[in-house]
């Protein structure tokens, strides 16, 4: 077991491991994550690892019960609407940002990028879609020019992984989604700031629907 003065880095490679779990859905909401079991998993002492779990426990991640150890509370319902609802505002600024500064280039990838899509869509292939949609999204993040707008969106996206895996499967709501991106890139290349801010916004409010009627409709 390692021991010794790098018990905060330790506490680091611990922290993101069970964080980057329990994002990605592979930890579960009510999942209970015991000292033992977790210090003999990553092999550190109970110090670095008691640390990283009060700072999952700061971020809401996990709820710390005597007794029981610590509970896998994850992102919830509220934290969803949440999350989409700054993501309507700042996904919003970025596209009209990026209306003003983007180059030939990225307009290209844009593009590229849907087509690729809609290739992956006839071969069901959501792994590349997925990869795909992220990658539309960067794009104009970078290309806003906005270095701070685009490290809180690519945080909030990071912070919703899992639940875009799920919302990918409900039928009809990829091509409405690579439809919608058409609108989006047509705004950015005719330059028209107003309309990429409104189709982006309106963009991420449908996305927010559709991951409503899939999660309540599971309870």
């Amino acid at each position: 077991m390692i021991v010794g003065s790098n018990a905060k880095s330790l506490e680091e490679r611990v922290f993101f491991a069970l964080e980057e779990e329990i994002l990605s859905g592979q930890l579960k909401k009510g999942d209970t994550l015991t000292e033992v079991a977790l210090s003999a998993r990553h092999g550190v002492s109970r110090t670095p690892l008691r640390g990283a779990l009060h700072r999952l426990a700061e971020e809401g991640l996990i709820e710390i019960v005597p007794n029981r150890g610590a509970v896998v509370i994850g992102i919830g319902r509220e934290e969803l609407v949440d999350i989409y609802k700054i993501r309507m505002r700042l996904e919003g600024l970025a596209s009209r940002e990026a209306a003003e500064k983007i180059s030939d280039k990225d307009i290209e990838r844009l593009r590229d990028s849907i087509d690729l899509a809609e290739f992956y869509i006839k071969k069901q292939d959501t792994e590349h879609l997925k990869e795909l949609d992220s990658e539309f999204h960067n794009v104009i993040y970078k290309a806003s020019g906005n270095r701070m707008l685009c490290k809180t969106l690519s945080e909030l996206h990071r912070n919703i992984q899992f639940y875009r895996k799920r919302s990918i499967t409900v039928e009809g709501r990829l091509e409405k989604s690579i439809s919608e991106h058409r609108e989006i890139l047509a705004a950015l290349e005719q330059r028209n700031a107003d309309e990429a801010d409104r189709l982006t916004s309106l963009h991420i409010e449908a996305a927010l629907e559709n991951l409503l009627a899939v999660t309540d409709s599971e309870g």
